[in-house]
């Protein structure tokens, strides 16, 4: 059987950033990898759930809302997949994210989508708890200097 591309990375190599994971047709897919795979070191349920929920409203609503497919968590606990359409360039999908997450940050109120009616576990969100772990991805975010794609990582020594 075929792996899946997110199978095929090293992922001993992979540390905190965003990275290509894949293309299929006009779908660009993003791994945010908001900790390095393998080190104990996840997000927890809360902070994930809310994470989710405020960039996925967020990128939904900025200048490439029509181009957005599809932010969620990875089932890791590692990071997030971010689907945008190919006319947006790394760049810009790069910047969307920064942006999201600095509104998270200086969001005071009720998490997005925090009700029985909108989600099925509107229970277990925490902004609080959300917040240090957008503050500390921004800041890994905020020294990136390139995107690399799965296979870049995989040459990496």
């Amino acid at each position: 059987m075929k792996k899946i591309k997110s199978f095929e990375v090293d992922h001993r190599k992979l540390d905190i950033g965003f990275y290509v994971s894949r293309i299929d047709g006009d779908i660009i897919t993003y791994d945010l990898r908001f900790c390095k795979p393998n080190t104990g070191v996840v997000v927890d349920m809360p902070s994930m759930h809310t994470i989710e929920h405020m960039l996925a409203t967020f990128t939904r609503n900025s200048d490439i809302a029509d181009e957005v497919v599809y932010f969620g968590p990875m089932g890791c606990q590692t990071g997030f997949y971010f689907l945008v359409r190919d006319s947006v360039s790394k760049k810009r999908a790069l910047e969307t994210v920064k942006d999201a997450l600095k509104k998270t940050l200086a969001h005071e109120g009720e998490v997005f989508g925090a009700s029985e009616i909108e989600c099925g576990n509107y229970k277990n969100l925490d902004l609080a708890a959300a917040k240090p772990w957008c503050r500390k991805y921004l800041a890994a975010l905020d020294k990136l200097d390139k995107v690399m794609d799965y296979d870049e990582v995989n040459k990496l020594g």
